[in-house]
């Protein structure tokens, strides 16, 4: 009998006021009814630091291998993973203009994403999208230091 893999969707954000300073980062996971809320902050970081922090405690989080659809309003983690984390690899983790920004970052989600199945989906930001904008929320509390709404 083939095993089949677990299907979950993950919804990703993350944001830094100002840029860079002090950062969030949330993933929601989906899997059936179940919803489960990942979430973290960091001093002196990026956006785009954020936006790969997501994407990377999101797949840890996954116990076992699975089929996963992760959403994300971030071209820079999209087009990263899909176009060009390829081109890197084949040149020892060098893009076009040298070293790559955000190096271990990167490389953790490399790892990460190899023990499952993704179709990586670019998703508009601020676009009335109810998980995207429920991440968009919860990033904006924990950077205001509040105690967010789930």
């Amino acid at each position: 009998m083939q095993n089949k893999l677990s299907q979950v969707e993950i919804y990703t954000d993350g944001g830094c006021v100002p840029n860079p300073g002090r950062g969030a980062w949330v993933a929601i996971l989906v899997y059936k009814n179940n919803e489960k809320i990942i979430k973290g902050t960091e001093d002196q970081t990026t956006n785009n630091r954020m936006e790969l922090k997501s994407a990377v405690e999101a797949l840890k989080a996954l116990k076992r291998p699975c089929f996963v659809r992760l959403y994300t309003d971030s071209e820079y983690l999209k087009k990263g993973m899909t176009e060009w984390l390829p081109k890197w690899i084949r040149r020892d983790w060098r893009g076009s203009k040298g070293g790559v920004k955000n190096i271990d970052l990167w490389k953790e989600l490399f790892l990460e994403s190899n023990r499952h199945k993704i179709e990586w989906i670019w998703i508009k930001g601020h676009n009335k999208h109810p998980y995207n904008e429920r991440c968009d929320r919860i990033v904006k509390s924990l950077l205001a230091g509040k105690s967010e709404e789930n």
